[in-house]
């Protein structure tokens, strides 16, 4: 969603570009990411239920599972794809969430309301809906209720980093189901969130295109609201384990929005690391996916993971 300073020419370029082209360029990636993606295979000794409503009757309030057979309790991963608060589809971690459960955990891919028509918080209260609805139904998952992480992209990981910072803020429940559960998370992973929308315009191809959108209107306009989505601003020495995988080349979120958070995390305490891919641009593929990926996993194993 925010380009860091390397990206400075093509940012110029495109911002001479009139404003509907400008738009169809910020969706390409996301666009393209999603005619891409094919229905991954579910292994027998995986379980796989799709469109499970985790809160209301919306269409948008659903997640799919993936969950190993054996009948044992497991740790549990959220995954919350991105596309800049207003597209994107929870399918597109579904092969994710296939690899997270064959390697022991109960892995969930939600959808969530999207703006323009639904804005913040709406987006917050969805993603603590979906982590409520796992710890309620942690018996018939298989879940173990005291281990459920969370993990996103782009505007996923900024809303992966709002789960992490705010587990005891009760103004970002929402009115959806199952309130007796607690929304708390063990530990975050982020791929390139942002963290603090008041330093995103200027530094990226689409930020003045998609946070209006989000949060009601520009910076100008809508200072308070861009301060209270800004997971920065919510960091308390409660927050959870916290890691941050950042491309230094990212046009969308620049790569200093990770360090803020993770300097923050550590300033209160908190357990946080900042995993730097030189080079990387939005949106990680090949070998820079692999790794990120392991480094992930890796995280998830040391924080989730019974010893």
């Amino acid at each position: 969603m925010e380009a860091g300073a390397e990206g400075a020419g093509s940012y110029d370029i495109i911002e001479s570009l009139p404003m509907k082209i400008r738009m169809l360029l910020s969706l390409a990636p996301i666009l393209g990411g999603l005619l891409a993606q094919t229905p991954p295979s579910i292994p027998e000794n995986l379980q796989y239920e799709a469109g499970v409503a985790y809160a209301s009757a919306d269409p948008q309030q659903v997640m799919d599972i993936v969950r190993p057979r054996d009948g044992q309790r497991h740790p549990a991963v959220l995954c919350i794809h991105g596309g800049g608060f207003r597209a994107g589809s929870r399918k597109g971690y579904l092969s994710l969430c296939v690899r997270l459960a064959g390697h022991g955990y109960v892995a969930a891919t939600a959808d969530y309301r999207l703006a323009p028509g639904a804005q913040f918080p709406a987006a917050v209260n969805d993603v603590k809906a979906a982590v409520r609805y796992l710890r309620a139904n942690a018996a018939r998952l298989g879940i173990d209720p005291e281990r459920i992480g969370a993990m996103g992209g782009s505007a996923g990981g900024h809303l992966a980093l709002f789960l992490g910072v705010t587990g005891g803020v009760a103004r970002f429940e929402g009115d959806g189901p199952n309130r007796d559960q607690s929304s708390r998370v063990s530990c975050v992973v982020d791929y390139y969130g942002p963290s603090d929308l008041t330093k995103s315009y200027g530094r990226s191809v689409d930020a003045a295109e998609v946070l209006p959108l989000f949060l009601g209107g520009d910076l100008n306009h809508a200072r308070q609201r861009h301060i209270e989505a800004s997971p920065l601003n919510w960091v308390t020495p409660d927050a959870a384990p916290t890691l941050a995988i950042q491309g230094t080349r990212d046009r969308y979120v620049n790569y200093e929005q990770s360090v803020w958070i993770i300097d923050r995390l550590l300033a209160a305490g908190v357990e946080a690391e900042l995993d730097t891919i030189d080079g990387a641009d939005h949106g990680f593929k090949g070998a820079d996916a692999e790794r990120a990926e392991r480094s992930m996993l890796a995280f998830f194993d040391r924080h989730l993971m019974i010893k």
